[in-house]
């Protein structure tokens, strides 16, 4: 079963019943009707029941829409608390992703989970003026290091 529904999926001249719907989108029939309670609009009251095409997509293209939550430039979204906060001592690190998008990771300051955040050069100079955020420095690597492995026989 699929976490989000694809709208696209659903034709829009053409008319299904509660079993189609069930079918084309992957979910339970009892989901479908459920939904027709929330307010899914169908042709008429009579048996089968028919749900248009069209109100279909705009029922979960809005359902899609009422889920959305939008981040301010010094916020990142929490996937545990499923929403945006600041992390966790307004800290985060960088990590360059290419030479133009870069990845933001914080705190969640409630659960202590990851948080993650791609940026881009003109909008990482925006959250610099809000967040601090660091640079952590590359590991040495092995053949210029001083200090020899723990698995070494050198003493």
């Amino acid at each position: 079963m699929p976490k989000t529904l694809n709208p696209n999926r659903v034709k829009m001249h053409r008319n299904y019943t509660v079993e189609e719907v069930a079918s084309l989108l992957l979910v339970h029939k009892n989901t479908v009707r459920a939904w027709i309670k929330d307010g899914l609009p169908v042709c008429d009251e009579r048996r089968p029941t028919l749900v248009l095409g069209t109100q279909l997509r705009a029922y979960l293209q809005e359902k899609r829409r009422s889920r959305k939550r939008k981040c301010r430039i010094d916020e990142m979204y929490c996937m545990s608390c499923r929403s945006p906060k600041r992390p966790a001592g307004d800290m985060v690190d960088l990590a360059p992703v290419s030479a133009s998008a870069h990845r933001l990771m914080g705190l969640c300051p409630t659960c202590g989970s990851l948080m993650n955040r791609f940026a881009s050069d003109t909008s990482l100079k925006r959250i610099k003026d809000n967040l601090d955020v660091r640079i952590p420095k590359a590991l040495q690597h092995i053949g210029k290091s001083n200090l020899f492995p723990v698995n070494s026989d050198f003493s």
